[in-house]
């Protein structure tokens, strides 16, 4: 269990489906209306009159230790005061350091805005006592699991979720919301199924918010300018609730601290804290993106310190293949990568040794050119547990692959149809991918932390060797090989199994169609088969050189060329992968430029909750990009295949405040960088 370093146990934060009594941040639900049309509901929520009684408010990590206390068991509204790493090394580090640089920044609060608000339908059976929510999520049985034990207090088997097309997820989609509960308890009351449709200020309002943490970090370097230790030190901002996945985005998160590079001792120490506003949970990276942020940027720093280069001082300092295994600071154990390569490479694609060319034309027009770079690493997968992937054959000749993931627009169904085709041999428009349903019998952890392909993917693998070995001993039956080897073949005719040196054949679909005419002894189940695998984390690694134009008379930033070298793995789809790549670089361009949640500290009250108000990057923001791909594949699954859905993100921070640090001359700008407060920084640098 998550324990305080002094070991005590979290700060407890139990949140009701209605506020009674309290309520703790702008936007809780305190009452529910139920009518035969939305308009008559939100009439009939206008009668609604609660009386309340102002309190102080605390918004920020800044206000919260001294503002009015949240929950009883919480002084200071410290929900808990985490550590790990040898401090006693870090120290003797710093101590003997040839040179030292820190950082202090802000991960800015960001809200997902997935293009689908949230939505639930609940319907109740009388006769059987049983429950069916139809609703938007990342995968039905983990939503299934926490809204039957926790909420409703009854069996999983008595609620059935179904989830259909979901317009993004981004994290969010994973948490479980009052309302999903809400509309089962109504169906029940009322007899009726029962509708609820989130507005867009809603979810501004009362869905969860991601990042939301304020860091400050050093680092130690000896004569050379390699790293001795990092020490680093956060404070986030919870929400008025700690979500499932509070306590460890700030702490799990920071197991990615320090990159691929050499460091030989970590120290890191969060102080988490409840405040008065909405419950922060996953967001595309969900931690790793602040990790990553935080080493980039003390990279940089460092760079400044010693007076080198910021591509020198990665080469420096990154592991080189001969390293690895390379065990790092919270034990993970980095199995492949050419780190040094992908660096080498993209500085070579981005033409990093042409920029103070570029840098002149752009000064002899009146603008200010900068160069950024980040080099991420992150830690994909792992938990929470085994994904299971179950293969039917059907009467027409394909095949059914079952699954308790959920594609939230990643492109799952051709992806994982792949893999069956390039296993089985069966045609790509025969393999159908059904998923959002509890009723298929599967349970899983869903789709989080860029795990599908290596969880989900690699037990379709798995399940289809079965079915490749289970069909050979049938067939060997069938084809009456006498002994005689049975061999698995495919090709532009599907799959095909052989006895070996004869003609005899039988395809595979026709042995899955002879099994369910007639069953055979230990085949009674025909070819179908099922499998799980729980994957260890993988190592999505790469650099991203981002190099930005600025016009100082108005602070507008336009980028101008990005560069990205990839080492996700075995490539398994381009275009898919190419598309969660721009689209988690679109994600890091609005946060790092645009994107900011603003609370008013008196009041509480959410300022940004409209899109008036709160800015999402355009497609005029997204510059054209350069990808490119060094597939290294990890050795710790079968498929060989690393995460790629928060790469994007998580390499794109770092690369982009460097290159707006660097055309404004400064060491650093915090998130986002907005035209005005870059036009700011633009005239406190010109009057010094």
């Amino acid at each position: 269990s998550f324990k305080s370093r002094d070991g005590s146990e979290l700060r407890a934060s139990p949140k009701a489906l209605l506020a009674s009594g309290r309520v703790r941040f702008a936007g809780e639900a305190v009452a529910m209306v139920v009518a035969e049309t939305a308009a008559l509901a939100k009439d009939a929520a206008e009668l609604v009159s609660v009386d309340y009684e102002p309190l102080t408010a605390a918004a920020t990590v800044d206000e919260a230790p001294d503002a009015p206390q949240i929950w009883d068991g919480a002084p200071g509204n410290l929900a808990f005061d985490w550590a790990d790493g040898d401090e006693a090394a870090v120290n003797a580090a710093f101590a003997e350091a040839a040179t030292t640089a820190s950082v202090e920044l802000v991960q800015n609060r960001v809200v997902p805005n997935p293009m689908e608000p949230r939505g639930a339908i609940g319907v109740y059976d009388h006769e059987s006592d049983s429950y069916t929510l139809y609703t938007s999520t990342q995968g039905p049985s983990s939503i299934r699991d926490r809204i039957a034990g926790a909420l409703l207090k009854i069996p999983p088997q008595k609620l059935r979720v179904i989830t259909h097309d979901v317009g993004g997820g981004f994290g969010m989609k994973a948490t479980v919301v009052a309302e999903q509960a809400l509309v089962l308890i109504a169906a029940k009351r009322f007899g009726r199924p029962v509708k609820w449709i989130g507005e867009r200020m809603e979810a501004f309002l009362a869905d969860g918010h991601g990042r939301d943490v304020a860091m400050k970090a050093e680092i130690a370097l000896d004569k050379d300018a390699r790293i001795l230790a990092i020490r680093i030190v956060s404070r986030a901002n919870l929400g008025a609730y700690m979500s499932h996945v509070g306590p460890y985005i700030p702490t799990l998160g920071l197991r990615v601290a320090g990159g691929v590079y050499r460091v030989p001792a970590l120290y890191a120490n969060v102080k988490a804290y409840f405040t008065n506003t909405t419950c922060v949970t996953s967001y595309r990276g969900a931690g790793r993106p602040e990790a990553i942020y935080v080493t980039e940027r003390l990279m940089d720093a460092a760079a400044a310190a010693c007076g080198i280069d910021r591509l020198e001082i990665r080469r420096r300092n990154l592991l080189s293949e001969s390293e690895l295994p390379y065990r790092n600071w919270r034990g993970l154990s980095i199995d492949s990568g050419d780190f040094i390569a992908n660096l080498d490479e993209a500085a070579r694609r981005a033409d990093w040794a042409g920029f103070e060319e570029r840098r002149k034309m752009s000064m002899a027009q009146g603008k200010r050119r900068g160069l950024g770079i980040s080099y991420y690493f992150e830690a994909s997968g792992g938990p929470p547990g085994a994904e299971p992937a179950a293969i039917r054959f059907r009467d027409d000749g394909g095949v059914d692959v079952l699954l308790a993931t959920q594609t939230n627009g990643q492109g799952h169904e051709t992806a994982f149809a792949q893999i069956v085709t390039e296993r089985l041999g069966i045609p790509l428009e025969k393999v159908h991918v059904k998923q959002g349903d509890t009723n298929y019998g599967l349970s899983g952890g869903g789709t989080v932390g860029s795990r599908s392909a290596q969880t989900s993917g690699n037990a379709i693998h798995l399940a289809a060797e079965n079915i490749v070995k289970k069909g050979k001993l049938a067939a060997a039956q069938v084809l009456q090989a006498g002994g005689a080897a049975v061999e698995f073949e495919r090709d532009d005719n599907g799959g095909r199994f052989r006895v070996a040196g004869t003609q005899r054949t039988i395809s595979l679909t026709e042995l899955a169609a002879t099994l369910r005419r007639e069953t055979l002894p230990e085949f009674e189940n025909g070819l179908d088969d099922s499998a799980s695998f729980d994957s260890p984390p993988t190592f999505p690694n790469g650099c991203h050189i981002c190099e930005v134009e600025i016009d100082p008379e108005t602070g507008a930033t336009r980028i101008d060329r990005y560069t990205i070298v990839d080492d996700v793995g075995r490539v398994l789809n381009p275009l898919i992968l190419d598309g969660q790549i721009h689209g988690g670089l679109a994600q890091g361009i609005g946060q790092a430029l645009l994107e900011n949640a603003v609370y008013d500290a008196e009041s509480g009250q959410l300022l940004t909750a409209t899109f008036a108000d709160y800015t999402m990057p355009r497609a005029d923001d997204v510059p054209a990009l350069d990808i490119s791909y060094n597939e290294i594949p990890c050795k710790t699954n079968p498929l060989g295949v690393k995460g790629a859905g928060e790469a994007g993100t998580i390499g794109s921070l770092p690369a982009i405040i460097g290159a707006v640090s660097d055309a404004i001359g400064v060491a650093h700008i915090d998130m986002p960088a907005t035209p005005e407060k870059i036009w700011r920084a633009l005239r406190l640098t010109a009057g010094r």
